[in-house]
């Protein structure tokens, strides 16, 4: 495993990483999911996600079961804070009040006394930036925190948030979390990328499979037990159109060329860009998860032909969203 600063940070986090959305919770229960992180660290992995929204905050409580075996210090452990968690017009956003009650309760879920990285998971424009900045500047100097980021903000919303911080002295956002795939690219690209370089923040992508499509399991139809399967994954079917599973076909014809699986070109893709700090997996088998982590070999078989053969399939297709 090599691992990856977080932006000009002096954190370290595993280029490959596991999260725990759509499947602690939900696909995984504890047992499952403490035998996939401790096989992820086993392999290199330290870098585990999360969000108190997940599940309904069983992800967190699965999560925090699973580490408890693992040394703490070793561990790089995120949640987000900003969807309706809790009862009442503040039960949501990222207000002071908000934020403060939020962390607390995933502290409780993830029975830890901090957490490495919390994110902002989500801009909110009911809320002065001024407000989001010094509340996690006080986080971090309760060490609750240690850093702090934002999640699918645009480049302006990031902009503001350290504009913000370097007026009244405090610390930035240090890393942005957004969606990056093949069939999801162009904002991460025009310009997440540009701003990230400029700024020093790092990546932590997500869903580099599109939610398993970009697999090719879904082009002969929707396997038992899948997450399309799911009443929770029902969403995803609106994106297996003939246009989209054709240009997966596509990609599958690629992989196979280049003696690799479909899901390990497509996170190869993604940590193929330097300013990606991370790249952030799910799965729901030991099998997948090492298939995936596999993934780190094939960045060196991307020659800009096959990247060329790539771009071509997608660069007129409609996006994932």
């Amino acid at each position: 495993m090599h691992y990856r600063r977080l932006g000009r940070s002096g954190l370290k986090v595993s280029e490959i990483s596991l999260g725990a959305w759509m499947t602690f919770g939900a696909q995984l229960d504890e047992r499952a999911a403490r035998e996939l992180i401790q096989a992820a660290y086993d392999q290199g992995v330290n870098f585990f996600d999360n969000a108190d929204a997940n599940n309904d905050g069983q992800a967190e409580i699965i999560m925090g079961k699973a580490i408890g075996d693992l040394p703490r210090e070793a561990l790089v452990i995120s949640s987000k804070v900003f969807s309706p968690t809790m009862p009442g017009p503040n039960g949501r956003g990222l207000s002071r009040k908000h934020i403060s009650e939020s962390i607390h309760a995933s502290l409780r879920r993830l029975d830890t006394e901090y957490l490495d990285i919390y994110f902002c998971h989500r801009y909110d424009p009911d809320t002065p930036i001024e407000e989001v900045v010094f509340t996690m500047n006080m986080l971090i100097q309760q060490g609750k925190i240690l850093y702090w980021g934002t999640s699918e903000w645009s480049a302006a919303q990031i902009s503001q948030a350290v504009s913000a911080a370097r007026q009244y002295n405090l610390i930035p956002p240090v890393v942005e979390q957004p969606q990056y795939n093949l069939l999801h690219r162009q904002r991460v690209e025009a310009e997440i990328a540009p701003l990230a370089r400029e700024l020093g923040i790092g990546l932590t992508t997500y869903s580099p499979l599109a939610f398993g499509i970009l697999t090719g399991k879904y082009n002969e139809g929707i396997p038992e037990g899948s997450r399309a399967a799911l009443e929770s994954g029902a969403w995803i079917r609106n994106y297996l159109t003939p246009e989209w599973l054709g240009i997966v076909g596509e990609l599958v014809l690629i992989a196979a060329d280049l003696g690799v699986t479909p899901a390990q070109l497509a996170i190869a893709w993604a940590l193929r860009r330097k300013e990606i700090s991370s790249v952030i997996i799910g799965a729901t088998s030991l099998d997948q998860l090492f298939e995936n982590l596999g993934a780190a070999d094939v960045v060196s078989l991307l020659t800009d032909e096959v990247l060329e053969d790539v771009d071509a399939l997608v660069e007129n297709a409609p996006e994932v969203v």
